[in-house]
């Protein structure tokens, strides 16, 4: 299967001091055509923390990349090997030496984003007939429907991540790192983190991490194993 993906990669280019008007940014656009045989072979430097599925881990210390848009995770792959996102345990696995070049990079993301979702992913800890999941409802409405989408679909064109299925524990720990400032997002996502309070967005999060999945992106169960890792 083709799937063509976009990678946004900004070249800022710097006026001298001494030049008269500044300079505007450039933003290049590389398309590729991914190879899905080859990104499920580079797929496998991944696999050794995201887990053969890419279901990464209900507790968070790993994000669930099953079924993630194809410009989302090409955006946070460069964002790392940049440095414009830090993550030490990630660096070594982004370079050009050892994952490869953009090909390789529009070939594994491509190949993660065809994989079934875990359909019993990390959810938080208030249940849909509680009083906190329903605030968190409304605060999504209010707050976050607008970019995320109404389901939490997400985004591929604008590089919005798709939330559905996302470990709560990951998002909430995500949040932390943005409030505490360690972690670099648009501005849109810091001024609503500086809006809520803490109590408030794990409501989100909570309500966020309910979301129905469409039956067709999940996985048959949570026992479900990538064949093509056996």
């Amino acid at each position: 299967m083709k799937i063509t993906c976009y990678s946004f990669i900004t070249a800022i280019v710097f006026s001298l001091s001494t030049a008269a008007t500044a300079v505007e940014p450039i933003r290049v656009v590389l398309e590729f055509v991914p190879d899905i045989d080859n990104g499920r072979r580079t797929f496998d430097i991944c696999a050794r923390c995201h887990l053969p599925e890419a279901w990464g881990n209900n507790d968070g210390t790993y994000p669930q990349l099953a079924g993630q848009h194809v410009n989302v995770l090409m955006k946070q792959l460069l964002d790392i090997r940049s440095g414009r996102r830090v993550i030490p345990s990630m660096q070594p696995f982004v370079q050009q030496r050892t994952i490869g070049g953009y090909q390789n990079i529009s070939d594994v993301v491509a190949y993660i984003s065809t994989l079934p979702m875990n359909p019993a992913h990390g959810r938080g800890p208030w249940p849909p007939e509680s009083a906190e999941y329903r605030e968190g409802g409304e605060l999504y409405e209010q707050y976050c429907a607008s970019c995320h989408g109404a389901a939490g679909e997400g985004n591929n064109e604008l590089s919005y991540p798709r939330l559905q299925g996302q470990h709560y524990s990951y998002m909430s720990r995500q949040a932390r790192l943005v409030r505490n400032n360690m972690r670099r997002v648009k501005p849109s996502m810091a001024a609503l983190l500086a809006a809520l309070s803490a109590e408030d967005f794990d409501k989100v999060l909570n309500y966020i991490s309910y979301l129905p999945l469409p039956q067709a992106d999940l996985a048959p169960s949570a026992a479900w194993r990538n064949p093509d890792f056996q």
